[in-house]
Order: C-alpha cells, then structure tokens, then sequence
C-alpha cells in the first residue's frame, strides 16, 4: 500500500472515530428521545474513547452524567436512572463502576432538590429493583443494592407496596416485607457482611438484634460495622463496645468512641488511660518534646510522664518538667538511687571536650573551617526539626556538628545559608571534600538524603571525601549509636534530646550537650578501637585493617545513598 492510500485510510479512520463521537455527544445534549439502554450503551463508549487515566475519566464522566441529568430524560432524572439500574448488569464489565457513577451523578442532583413525583415514582422502582436483586433476578454487587436504597430514600412502605402488586402479595403485606428483608439481613450475616447487614437493619429500623450481634462483630473485628449499629442503637450498645474495646486494651478506640458519643460521664477514668498510653509510646520513641506538648499543661498527665522519664532513667528530663511545672515529691539527678546506676548514660565531660562552639557567622565559620582542616579525624552529626505530620516532607536540617578530639563546632546551617550561602559552601567543600582530614560518621546516608534535599544549591553536599561510616564496620543490628558507644565505651548515649525542636533560637544547654555528643563519641569510639584498646571480637593486628577497608575515597551524595 502507497503512502496516499495510507493517508487516505487513516483519514477514513478518523473521520469513523470522530462521527461516533458527534453521535454520543448529540444524543447526551438532549435525552428526551434517548432510552435506558442507549444511554448505558453510549456511556460506556464514551468511557472507553477517553485517554486520561481511569479515576481522572471516573471523575470527568461523573460530572458530565451531572449536568446531561437536566437535559429532559425522560420520564424524570431519577426515574431515568432507575431504569438505567435495571439495564447495567447486562454489561458484563464495569457493571459496578458504572452503577456507582449514575447513582453517584444522581445523589448529587438530588441534594438540593425537593421531592418531586418523579422521585417518587423512582422510589418504587428502586424498591422494586431491590425485590428482583435479593430475589436473584437481577445481578448486583451488595454495595450497590445498598447505595440504591440511600440515594433513592427506598423504606420498609416502599418494600411492602412492591410485596403487594407482586404474585407473592398477601393480606399482610407488612409483616411479608419485613420477614422478607430480615431473611436477606440474616444472609449477609451468615455471610459475614456485616457492615451490608448493620445499614439494612438502620435503613428500615429493625432494631431486634442485640448484645449478641455486635461482640460478635467485635470477636470478628468487624469494628466499623459494630460501631455502626450501636450508634444506631443507642447509648446502652455504645456503653458495651466501649467496655468491649477496653477488654481488648483498644484504648484509642474506646477513647475515639467516648468523645465522638459523648459519653464521659459514663467513662471518666479512660481519658487518662488513653493520654497515658499515648505519652508511654511516644516516650518509647523518644519524642519526649511532643509527649510533653500532648499533656497540655495538665498536672495529673505531666506527672506520668516524670514518671516515665523515671523509669527510663532520663534524671535530666525529671529535673527539667519538675522546674518547669513546679512538681514536688520526685527524685532529682542528684538523688539518683544507686540501683539506677546501670541506667545512666555518657556524660560530655567525660570525653575531655574542652569547648563546644556555636558558629552562626562569617568570622566563626572561618575560623571554625581553619581548626578542621588541621585535624586528621573529625565526627560528623547532623539534627533537624521532626515533622509529625503523615505524607509530609522533612523539615530542613537545622544543624551540622563536626568534632574533633576536644573541641565541638556547631554549625547553624539555616542561618548561615540564609546570611552567606556562597561563603557557607566554599567552607564546608574544603571540609567535606577534603582527602587529608577523616571524616566518621553513624548511618550516614539519612544526613547525606537530609543535607542534599535541603540545601540542594549547594556544592559542598553533592559529593564527599574520605567518609567512614561507622555503622558499615560493626553492622549493629539493634541499639543505634548508644548500643555501639554501650558496646565499646561501656555506656550508652541518652537519647532524650533526639526529637526536641532543633529550629528554635537559642538552643538549650542540652541540646547542645546532645548534639556535641553524638559527634564526639564517634571520635572516642575510633580512637578506642584504632588504639590499643581493641573489643574482644577483633583479632590481633585485624582491627586497623578493617577500618581502612570501609574508607569511602570519593563519593558522590547519590552514588552513597545506594551503598
């Protein structure tokens, strides 16, 4: 075939496409001649002609079934899509999708509207809909035939007129109702449909099951369903789900439970159960910051968590909340029983670090940057903000510590970047990228991903020189830094500060006392072991090989976040 026969083929092509499209886009601007069936027919080519991704044409197709619902159907919107409901299972794909759509379109349309006689015709339909689809007659998912009965407004009248116009009438056709729709709620039971069953029983207010139903939703972990019916039921199943979830030391959800239903006279003690719960994992965690901002200043609270700070063994921590909340009655750092001994961690002052310098400006960073370019080895740490938000991007990282054997240099890198952005990068390159001085540092990837994303402009983090990353050497499994600095030194490291507001000015003294630690223990910790004092799992003439063996020369930030 010739290139002018393809042309005019592809054109042939076109044009067929671009008429079908006419077609379904003319019979959508008016549907006063347009039945049930076409209209389904026509909106499932209309879905499958789109090009955008599936939920983006979802959204777009509903929209447009939105606006085409006041173009005349007939005999009304509603009675429309009733009908439309009925025609759908013969679609043998999709068949939900689009039903969640039309029913979808419709609610919509109905929102503010009134309640007009095609409502109410739709009504019947729907109900009858409902007879055919529990009968099995018609093919809908269980979702669907619950969706149908809200958005149409279907009730046990509705049920009972369609009962009484069918073959199977009877001379009560109330009572043949409502058996009738007990025998299917009986079946999503039996079925475990729990949820199906509780929005049946609500929707025609059958309130004959009871304790029973909902522990055994709750055996089944079927919570929404359980929380669902006893709201339906009232205060007294609200009062047996929430005792239930305290057997289940599901605090957080009897506590959701409480206040969402307003039961805290029932239920006084559980708050503080719940709060205390909350402050012991968030103290787990180390996010004592957070723990104590979560107290709100209440008193009984703040006391728990000087307790927690107690039993952790966090003395410093018990000093600060009592000071600052005015607490008697609890042991100081100076009065530490001597049976918590086995708790305390490393001090500071024991690592013979003489001074520990905050550098904020263009004098102090030259300086700074003089001293470490004369050292051999120095530790690097770096600290940022903790953003507790879920989905949310890490806050930028606040400072960088670098320490040699007796001396801790505390960059403010927010500062510094905001002031001399151009000084800071040619400071920090003839560091980092420096192949005289040893840098140490203790799962470094996490500060070199940090470091790159936030200060993306600047040279001196994209590649680094000399690296020795601590963690690559021992390869601890548990305990962080503090178990290996435990390991080696014979004491860990108190990780109170780890999750404290690094972005507020000034720092405390023990935000500094932390971070000036957690550099200069690496220092210590290569000394040690490089030194004469080598642990007991390293061989003879072993230990200073295998240091060296885990020296990254040259590194890009990229090439080490894959290491």
């Amino acid at each position: 075939m010739g290139l002018e026969e393809r042309v005019e083929e592809l054109h042939i092509v076109e044009d067929k496409n671009r008429q079908a499209w006419t077609v379904r886009l003319h019979a959508f601007s008016d549907l006063s001649h347009v039945s049930p069936v076409v209209f389904v027919y026509l909106l499932k080519e209309y879905y499958f002609a789109g090009t955008l991704k599936a939920t983006r044409k979802f959204r777009a197709l509903q929209q447009h079934v939105h606006q085409i619902l006041h173009n005349a159907p007939q005999p009304g919107p509603a009675s429309f899509i009733a009908q439309c409901l009925y025609v759908l299972p013969l679609l043998e794909t999709n068949n939900e999708g689009f039903s969640h759509l039309i029913l979808s379109s419709l609610r919509r349309l109905l929102k503010n509207q009134a309640p007009t006689a095609d409502l109410l015709d739709a009504k019947n339909i729907a109900a009858q809909l409902f007879f055919d689809a529990v009968r099995g007659f018609v093919t809908h998912d269980e979702r669907i035939i619950i969706k149908i009965l809200e958005v149409f407004d279907v009730g046990m009248v509705n049920i009972e007129n369609v009962i009484y116009k069918s073959e199977a009438s009877s001379n009560n056709s109330s009572d043949v109702a409502k058996a009738f729709v007990e025998r299917y709620i009986f079946e999503m039971v039996e079925r475990e449909s729990y949820i199906t069953a509780v929005s049946l029983l609500e929707r025609f207010s059958i309130r004959q099951s009871g304790q029973a139903f909902l522990l055994k939703m709750m055996e089944k972990k079927q919570f929404k369903a359980a929380e669902k019916w006893a709201t339906f039921m009232g205060k007294p199943m609200l009062c047996v789900i929430v005792n239930k979830y305290l057997d289940m030391k599901l605090l957080k959800n009897a506590y959701v439970m409480i206040k969402k239903n307003n039961l805290q006279q029932e239920f006084p003690d559980v708050y503080y159960k719940c709060k205390e719960s909350s402050l012991k994992k968030l103290a787990e965690k180390g996010c004592w910051d957070v723990a104590e901002a979560r107290t709100n200043s209440d008193r009984q609270l703040l006391e728990f968590l000087v307790y927690l700070a107690m039993e952790a063994g966090y003395s410093e921590k018990v000093d600060e909340l009592c000071d600052r909340y005015s607490l008697q009655g609890f042991r100081t750092a100076n009065e530490t029983e001597p049976g918590l001994l086995e708790n305390r961690y490393l001090h500071l002052n024991e690592l013979a670090i003489e001074d520990i310098i905050w550098v904020d400006d263009v004098k102090d960073l030259h300086e700074a940057t003089s001293y470490i370019e004369g050292c051999k080895v120095v530790g690097i740490d770096c600290e940022w903000k903790p953003n507790y938000v879920k989905g949310s991007k890490p806050n930028k990282v606040s400072i960088m510590q670098i320490a040699s054997e007796n001396t801790v240099f505390i960059f403010d890198l927010i500062k510094l970047f905001e002031d001399v952005p151009d000084i800071l990068d040619h400071c920090l390159t003839r560091i980092l990228h420096s192949p005289r001085v040893l840098k140490l540092g203790y799962n470094f990837q996490c500060d070199v991903k940090q470091l790159a994303h936030s200060y993306e402009r600047l040279e001196c983090f994209k590649h680094y020189e000399m690296l020795l990353d601590i963690q690559n050497v021992f390869k601890e499994p548990r305990g962080g830094l503090s178990g290996l600095a435990k390991k080696i030194l014979g004491v860990g490291l108190n990780k109170t500060r780890r999750n404290s507001n690094w972005e507020q000015r000034p720092l405390t003294q023990n935000q500094l006392e932390y971070a000036a630690l957690d550099a200069a223990v690496l220092v210590q910790i290569f000394r040690h072991v490089d030194g004469h004092s080598k642990p007991s799992h390293f061989s003879s003439g072993r230990a200073k090989l295998e240091w060296k063996s885990y020296i990254i020369i040259i590194v890009k930030s990229q090439e080490l976040l894959h290491l």
